[in-house]
């Protein structure tokens, strides 16, 4: 083993923008976007990945098509890396003031796609005011990895319904939102009141990001003794509700949403004849945004305009 002075020896001979290279080419999968990222030459950037390569004793990321592909090694260490370089970044940042005005910082939300039609438009709207040279970058993740790349600082926030916490994760509600259904504009339907026998005995567009399973509203019709057909199952509400307006396929989804779209015609919108519980949408951010002004500055604008996208 290494004694602790041998350990605190070799930390001072590493390079630590090493590791800010490690983060950007793992993060672009490209030298050359790498490269891009930080405001460097391509050759500085394979410079500092041979000396990576070296200390490590592995290559790190080797050629994939046109891109290059992480090692199981980098894998392993790399949330560990970023974990570092935002605590660095946010000590170096604690008691500094964040001048919006003039920030160049990019910023990274993992949001639905809904989410992110109804919030985008107006936090774009508030960020190029107040921000204009900040970057927003919005992510679709797998909810079961949220926790940790909010941890690692793969992203700054989230916004999702309400999940599971690890205890240094906090979150507020931004709002609630119930179901409506969208169904083409002369559906035979339309004429009449939607019932839940209407409801259930007609085919389905259902969308969902997961291979299989059942939505929310297959749970409560199940509760009322009924069921229904799904005859498409896709990943987003736009493509859904492009399949509404030419087939007799019911959507069901978030009424915001389905307002929204309506004004572009060609669909009706009708109340879900289920009794629902509205679903509640929150913010989610790691504790160490809290020691953070940048982050603490963005996480005060999508509080303060968010909600109101979602009423």
């Amino acid at each position: 083993m290494f004694s602790p002075l041998m350990q605190q020896i070799n930390l001072s001979r590493v390079d630590l923008n090493l590791f800010v290279v490690f983060d950007a080419i793992y993060r672009e999968g490209n030298l050359t976007r790498a490269a891009e990222r930080l405001h460097l030459s391509q050759p500085a950037v394979s410079h500092a990945l041979a000396r990576l390569r070296e200390r490590f004793h592995d290559p790190l990321f080797e050629r994939a098509g046109k891109g290059m592909a992480p090692t199981p090694l980098a894998k392993a260490i790399i949330g560990r890396v970023r974990l570092a370089l935002q605590e660095l970044e946010s000590t170096l940042g604690e008691g500094l003031a964040f001048d919006p005005a003039e920030a160049q910082r990019i910023f990274t939300l993992a949001a639905r796609d809904v989410m992110e039609f109804t919030a985008l438009p107006p936090l774009m709207a508030r960020l190029q005011q107040l921000a204009p040279q900040v970057q927003l970058r919005s992510l679709r993740i797998p909810r079961r990895d949220m926790m940790q790349q909010l941890s690692s600082g793969q992203i700054d926030f989230a916004a999702d319904v309400l999940l599971p916490l690890q205890e240094d994760i906090e979150h507020q509600l931004l709002g609630r939102e119930s179901l409506a259904v969208a169904l083409r504009a002369d559906h035979p339907l339309v004429a009449d009141e939607l019932t839940l026998s209407g409801y259930a005995s007609a085919s389905h567009v259902l969308v969902s990001s997961r291979n299989e399973g059942q939505g929310v509203e297959d749970f409560a019709l199940s509760r009322q003794g009924y069921s229904r057909h799904i005859a498409l199952r896709c990943q987003n509400y736009y493509a859904a509700l492009q399949v509404v307006k030419n087939s007799d396929l019911l959507l069901t989804l978030p009424q915001t949403y389905a307002s929204q779209m309506q004004q572009s015609g060609g669909i009706c919108i009708r109340p879900l004849p289920l009794d629902q519980v509205p679903v509640e949408i929150h913010l989610y951010w790691h504790q160490k945004a809290n020691r953070d002004p940048a982050l603490l500055w963005l996480k005060q604008q999508m509080l303060q305009c968010l909600p109101a996208a979602m009423s």
